[in-house]
C-alpha cells in the first residue's frame, strides 16, 4: 500500500545524540501504523459510509481519530518528507485537491458530518513543503488552479471588513453558519444547549462549529470576555466574533506563495493579482492586529471592537509566515514573550495562561503551536530570537522524549506542569499516534539535530543558562 519505508533516512545522520538518534529512527517507522487507504465500496456505495473518499493511501492521526484531519496533515507531510515518503506525501495532497475540486473546500476531516465546515487553510503551504523536496513543477501547473479555488472559498465565505481609521481592511474568521448539534458530538452539544431558547441553541451551535473549525476545540480564546470567568463553560464561547491573527498569517503565506508560484509558472497577470492581495493583506495584518504597547499581534474581537490582550502562541505566527514588514518585530516578540511567564515552564510553551479546562488551554501544550513559534524565531535575524527558539525546541523534544521512554507513545499534547505527562481536559483523553507530534519532532531534529540532547530537565536547563551567559558575554 505504502512505498517501502526508509530505514536510516538523512535526516538520522544529522542528529548528534545517539538516544535522540535512535528515537528518531522509531518515530520513522510508526508511519506504517498511521497508514490507511480508503477501500474502493466507499467511493462506488457512498450512502453506505460516514467516510469520504479520497483516492491515495494517507496517514491518520491516530488514537481515535481514524479519519483524515485537513490542519494535521500538513506538520504530518512535512516528516513524510523527511522520512523520505515524499511519494505519500504527494498523495496526501492530491487527496486534498480531489477534495476541492469536488467540494471547492477541504473539509474539517474524512467523515461526512465534516462537510460544512474547513479548518486552517494549508494546502498551499502543504504544495509548498512538497516541492521544496521535489521540483515537481508539472504538478504545480496541474493543480495550482485548485489551490487558487480553496483560497477563493475563504475570501467568499469566511471574510470580513474591519474600519481602522478612515481604511477598511478585509480579513479571515472562522465562521460557519449552520446551527444544530455537531454530528460527531451530537449529545453533548444538545445537552449544553438544552436550557436555551430556539434562536439561542442555533446561534451556539454555530459557534461552536466555528470554534471546531478553527482547529482550537475548545479554548479561552474563543470566549467573549478576558479574564475568562471561571469556572467558564462552552457556552461562552464565540469564535465568530473574533478575527485571528494566525488564520490571517497563514492566508497571509498563502498569498505569498500564490504570487511567487505564477511567477515561476510563468502567469504574470496572476501572480500581480495575488502581489496585490499580499500587500493589502500585510497592510490590514498591521493595522488591524499589531499592538504597539504589547508589542505583537493580537486577535481583534468584532463585538467589542478591542484586541484580546491574553497571552497565545498564536500571536507570533506572522514570524513564522513573515506577513510582517517592520524587521524589528522579531525583537518585540523576544520582549514581549520575555515579559510574560510562559518561557517559565520547561515542558513546553503553554497554548495559553488561563486554566478553563478546555485542552486549548493551560496547561496544554500543541505541537503545533511549538513548531510555529520556534520556526518563526529561528529564522528571523535577532540573536536572541535565535537562542530563545533553541531553548523551546531543547524543552520540548526532552519532554516528547521523556514520555516516550515512559510510555512508548507519543501524545497529540502534553502537560506543562511539574515534570511533564500527557495532556489533560476537554471533550476526550489524551491521544496516542500521533502525527503532527511525529511530525514537529523530525522537523525540530532537522532544524538542531547536531545540538539537540536528550538530558534530563535540570541538563537542558543548565544548558540553557550556559548558553544565555554567553550571549551576555558576547554583548559586552
Amino acid at each position: 500500500m505504502f512505498p517501502s519505508l526508509s530505514s536510516s533516512p538523512q535526516i538520522l545522520a544529522k542528529i548528534s545524540d545517539q538516544k535522540l538518534q535512535a528515537w528518531a529512527s522509531d518515530l520513522n517507522a510508526k508511519w506504517k501504523s498511521l497508514g490507511r487507504k480508503i477501500k474502493d465500496d466507499v467511493r462506488t456505495r457512498p450512502t453506505f459510509y460516514s467516510q469520504i473518499y479520497v483516492p491515495h493511501p494517507l496517514m491518520v492521526p491516530g488514537g481515535r481519530f481514524i479519519e483524515y484531519y485537513y490542519w494535521d496533515s500538513y506538520w504530518v507531510i512535512e516528516g513524510l518528507l523527511l522520512s523520505e515518503m515524499a511519494a505519500t506525501a504527494k498523495g496526501m495532497i492530491q487527496n486534498f485537491l480531489y477534495l476541492v475540486e469536488r467540494y471547492g473546500h477541504i473539509p474539517n476531516g474524512g467523515r461526512v458530518y465534516y462537510l460544512r465546515r474547513s479548518q486552517p487553510p494549508f494546502l498551499t503551504l502543504m504544495m509548498d513543503a512538497y516541492l521544496a523536496h521535489a521540483n515537481d513543477t508539472e504538478f504545480l501547473r496541474e493543480n495550482i488552479h485548485l489551490l487558487e479555488v480553496e483560497y477563493e472559498f475563504w475570501q467568499r465565505n469566511r471574510s470580513v471588513s474591519i474600519t481602522v481609521g478612515d481604511r477598511n481592511h478585509t480579513l479571515n474568521y472562522y465562521n460557519v453558519q449552520i446551527g444544530e448539534p455537531r454530528p460527531e458530538s451530537y449529545s453533548k452539544d444538545w445537552e449544553l444547549a438544552s436550557d436555551l431558547n430556539e434562536d439561542a441553541r442555533q446561534e451556539l451551535w454555530a459557534e461552536l462549529k466555528s470554534a471546531a473549525e478553527s482547529g482550537w476545540d475548545f479554548s479561552s480564546r474563543w470566549f467573549l470576555s478576558w479574564p475568562p470567568p471561571l469556572p467558564a463553560t462552552l457556552k461562552d464561547t464565540k469564535a465568530r466574533a473574533v478575527v485571528p491573527v494566525d488564520l490571517n498569517a497563514f492566508l497571509c503565506k498563502t498569498e505569498h506563495l500564490l504570487a511567487s508560484f505564477y511567477r515561476i509558472l510563468g502567469n504574470t497577470t496572476k501572480a500581480t493579482q495575488f502581489q496585490a492581495a499580499l500587500e493589502r493583506r500585510l497592510e490590514a495584518v498591521q493595522a488591524v492586529f499589531w499592538n504597539e504597547v504589547a508589542g505583537v499581534w493580537l486577535d481583534f474581537n468584532l463585538l467589542k471592537k478591542q484586541p484580546n490582550p491574553a497571552f497565545y502562541p498564536s500571536n507570533l505566527a506572522p514570524l513564522w509566515t513573515d506577513c510582517f514588514s517592520d524587521q524589528a518585530a522579531a525583537e518585540r516578540a523576544v520582549r514581549y514573550l520575555e515579559g510574560s511567564t510562559v518561557l517559565s515552564y520547561r515542558n513546553g510553551l503553554p497554548t495559553s495562561l488561563a486554566r478553563t479546562g478546555e485542552q486549548w488551554d493551560l496547561p496544554n501544550a500543541w505541537p503545533p503551536l511549538q513548531h510555529m513559534v520556534i520556526a518563526g524565531l529561528a529564522k528571523s535575524s535577532s540573536s536572541r530570537a535565535k537562542e530563545i527558539a533553541f531553548a523551546l525546541a531543547q524543552n520540548w523534544v526532552r519532554t516528547n522524549f521523556a514520555l516516550y521512554k515512559k510510555y512508548q507513545a507519543m501524545f497529540e499534547k502534553y502537560n506543562v506542569d511539574g515534570d511533564g505527562k500527557p495532556g489533560t481536559g476537554g471533550e476526550y483523553q489524551v491521544q496516542e499516534g500521533f502525527g503532527w507530534t511525529n511530525g514537529v519532532v523530525l522537523q525540530l531534529l532537522d532544524l538542531y539535530g547536531d545540538r539537540l540532547t536528550s538530558g534530563s530537565p535540570s541538563t537542558s536547563f543548565r544548558a540553557w543558562i550556559v548558553v544565555a551567559c554567553i550571549f551576555l558575554l558576547n554583548l559586552k
